[in-house]
């Protein structure tokens, strides 16, 4: 049995003098006394080195503090963090770093600390992780391989107007393409700034998209919004999340936290103030804020434009010849074997052009992406996710 703390020094003194008596090897004693070998020789290492004053309790502080931090690195944490609030301890001594790279920094858990007592940062209660998305979506493995592109939310600026910005971001780099407040969340409010964006950086991959509107329609084919087939016709892939799955686009998600906690907590006086600040903060985010998640680099470090430009005139495309053409007019509808067959009000204008299967229905492509199966015996229309297929033009 382990020594009870009412008889610890008598204990003690018996282990000691059974030891000078040599009745026992050590271990056998230790194991008598209840103790560990290790600590039978400590405490006998220690009498025999200064008596019974050996055996007394001793302080367990450090006797040094060569590691404490000296106030000229604490003042400089505590200035970036008060200019900073948002910011963490990892995200400050990244920051730091970079800027004086001659400095000796602390760990930063002992800038949490340091924090703390400056009564500059407070715990934060646990969060619960959501259902992971991982397997869902594909990480771009570089820059332009897919970006993202969402509305904050609205909100109101201190002159009551309402303010939406739409924001893009790369998803390799975290790069922020656009933060600017449009009038309406429409397709002709909107592509006015993707254009602008397209032209300056050229054309991603992909855009990840939720499902709300002008990204997407919940009638029609696959979708398809006027958005969506600008998109198709530029090429770019329309990723759509799932429904309700705000996960899957975690890091644009994070990104308007930090774009809320920045520019709009308080909002600014007008419209022009807010956009002034947008404009500001979409740089500072780009260039001197650290982001864990890049190894404690600025997006602009990883970021280069697209290779792939903006086209001046769209291309019209050219199906096989052994698809049949068909325009699509009137609410959205084509003409087959002399009846109608709704497809989407968002290809009013355009052509699809219609393939026979191997099981001899029909299948409904626009460009290069398959939007529907038509029936060969009844001519019945099953819509499909919108797919890719391999080019026909």
């Amino acid at each position: 049995m382990p020594w009870s703390e009412t008889s610890v020094m008598d204990n003690w003194m018996a282990f000691i003098a059974a030891c000078e008596r040599g009745e026992e090897p050590i271990s056998h004693l230790c194991a008598r006394y209840g103790i560990s070998r290790r600590c039978g020789s400590k405490w006998l290492e220690r009498y025999r080195d200064a008596g019974l004053f050996g055996l007394m309790e001793r302080s367990r502080a450090r006797h040094t503090q060569a590691l404490a931090t000296t106030p000229e690195i604490a003042a400089a944490v505590v200035a970036l963090r008060e200019r900073r609030p948002t910011w963490g301890p990892k995200k400050l001594l990244a920051r730091l770093r970079a800027d004086q790279l001659e400095t000796s920094w602390p760990a930063a858990s002992t800038v949490g600390d340091l924090l703390r007592r400056a009564g500059l940062s407070k715990a934060r209660p646990l969060r619960r992780a959501g259902p992971l998305a991982a397997a869902l979506v594909l990480d771009p493995w570089a820059a332009n391989g897919s970006w993202s592109a969402d509305f904050k939310g609205w909100f109101r600026t201190g002159d009551g107007v309402r303010c939406e910005p739409l924001t893009v971001t790369d998803g390799y780099s975290r790069y922020i393409l656009c933060c600017e407040a449009v009038p309406r969340v429409t397709f002709a409010a909107i592509q006015p700034v993707l254009t602008r964006v397209f032209w300056a950086y050229g054309l991603p991959g992909a855009l990840r998209t939720d499902n709300g509107n002008p990204f997407a329609r919940r009638d029609g084919l696959g979708g398809l919004s006027q958005l969506s087939v600008w998109l198709l016709k530029l090429d770019v892939w329309p990723d759509r999340i799932a429904p309700r799955r705000p996960d899957m686009n975690g890091r644009h998600e994070r990104m308007h936290r930090v774009l809320r906690e920045d520019t709009a907590s308080p909002p600014a006086a007008s419209m022009l103030l807010q956009q002034r600040r947008f404009d500001d903060w979409r740089v500072d985010y780009n260039t001197y804020r650290p982001h864990e998640a890049l190894g404690q680099r600025c997006p602009a470090r990883l970021y280069a434009a697209s290779e792939r430009r903006y086209p001046e005139v769209i291309a019209a495309w050219s199906y096989p010849a052994d698809h049949h053409v068909r325009k699509v007019v009137g609410d959205g509808h084509i003409i087959w074997r002399d009846r109608p067959v709704y497809l989407s009000a968002a290809l009013r204008g355009e052509t699809v052009g219609l393939a026979r299967r191997d099981d001899g229905d029909w299948a409904v492509r626009f460009r290069g992406f398959d939007l529907a199966i038509v029936a060969d015996a009844g001519g019945a229309l099953k819509p499909l996710r919108l797919s890719r297929t391999p080019r026909l033009g």
